[in-house]
C-alpha cells in the first residue's frame, strides 16, 4: 500500500495517464492496477514519463512479490523441533558411579538425523573481589552424537572431574545451578536444521531415581513403546560409593 501511494503522488504529479480525470484517487486506482499486473485498458500510460513510470512500477512489484514469496516460503517450510524432553534430570548409580541423566525423545514422524546433544551447567560463584559471577560450564556426556534421534539419553557420568562431584541438593540450591539441554540436528525429509533446547533448574533435579523404561517386549516378540511413562521415574538403591546426600538440617 504505501509503494502504491508512492507511484500514485508519481502518476498524479507527472501526469500523461490516459483516461482519468486528472485526481489522486484515479492515481491510486492506476498504479494498484499496474502492481498488480491488471491492466483493464480503460487506463493507459500515453506519454514517455508515464510509461517510465509504469515499467518502474511493475519491477517493483515483481521484486516485492519475489521477496514476499520468499519469506513466506522460508517461515513456513522451517520444520518445527517437536523434541520432548523429560521433565525432571535424575542421578542415580550407573555400573556403580553416580549419573547425571536426562531422556530425550523425537515427536515428529520423520527422524532427526547427526543429532548432537550437549548439557552445560551453570551456576553461582562469588570471586574473591565479592562480586557474583554465573560460571558456565560444559558436562562431559557418555556419547554427544546420534545417528538418528528417536528416543535417546543425554548421560554424564559425576566422576572426580565433574563440577557436580560430591554436590548436595542444599550445594546445589545455593549455588543456583542451572542445567541447560541443547540438541541440535537434520530433518531428514525437508534437510533443514531443528534444533530445540530445555534448561533444568536444581528443583527439577531428582536425587536416587531413573527413569522407567518405556520399551517392553510383549508375548508375540515384538517391542512396544509406552510414550505415557517417558516422564516417569522410580526410586533406586543407594550403593557403598553414592550414599544419597541429604538436606542439611
Amino acid at each position: 500500500v504505501p509503494v502504491n501511494a508512492l507511484f500514485a503522488l508519481a502518476y498524479f504529479f507527472t501526469g500523461g495517464v490516459a483516461g482519468t480525470n486528472g485526481g489522486y484517487l484515479d492515481a491510486c486506482f492506476f498504479s494498484v492496477e499496474t502492481m498488480g499486473t491488471i491492466g483493464y485498458g480503460e487506463m493507459h500510460p500515453a506519454s514517455t514519463a508515464a510509461h517510465s513510470l509504469v515499467v518502474l512500477e511493475s519491477v517493483t512489484g515483481l521484486t516485492i512479490t519475489a521477496l514476499a514469496t520468499g519469506l513466506v516460503f522460508a517461515k513456513f517450510s522451517l520444520p518445527l523441533a517437536r523434541i520432548v524432553f523429560s521433565r525432571q534430570a535424575v542421578i542415580a548409580p550407573m555400573n556403580g558411579v553416580p549419573t547425571l541423566m536426562m531422556r530425550v525423545g523425537n515427536a515428529r514422524q520423520s527422524l532427526i538425523a547427526e543429532a548432537t546433544v550437549r548439557v552445560a551447567l551453570v551456576r553461582t560463584e562469588l570471586t574473591d573481589e565479592g562480586t557474583t559471577f554465573y560460571r558456565l560450564v560444559d558436562l562431559t556426556l557418555a556419547r554427544e552424537r546420534s545417528p538418528a534421534l528417536a528416543r535417546s539419553w543425554a548421560v554424564h557420568p559425576i566422576d572426580g572431574k565433574s563440577p557436580p562431584y560430591k554436590a548436595t541438593p542444599d550445594k546445589l540450591d545455593k549455588e543456583e545451578v542451572e542445567i541447560i539441554v541443547p540438541v541440535v540436528g537434520t530433518d531428514d525429509t525437508s534437510l533443514q536444521p531443528v534444533h530445540a533446547r530445555h534448561r533444568y533448574f536444581d528443583k527439577d533435579i531428582v536425587w536416587g531415581a531413573r527413569h522407567v523404561d518405556v520399551l517392553a517386549m510383549r508375548e508375540d516378540g515384538m517391542m512396544v513403546l509406552d510414550v505415557s511413562k517417558f516422564h516417569d521415574t522410580t526410586s533406586t538403591k543407594p550403593t557403598a560409593e553414592f550414599p544419597y546426600p541429604k538436606s542439611e538440617e
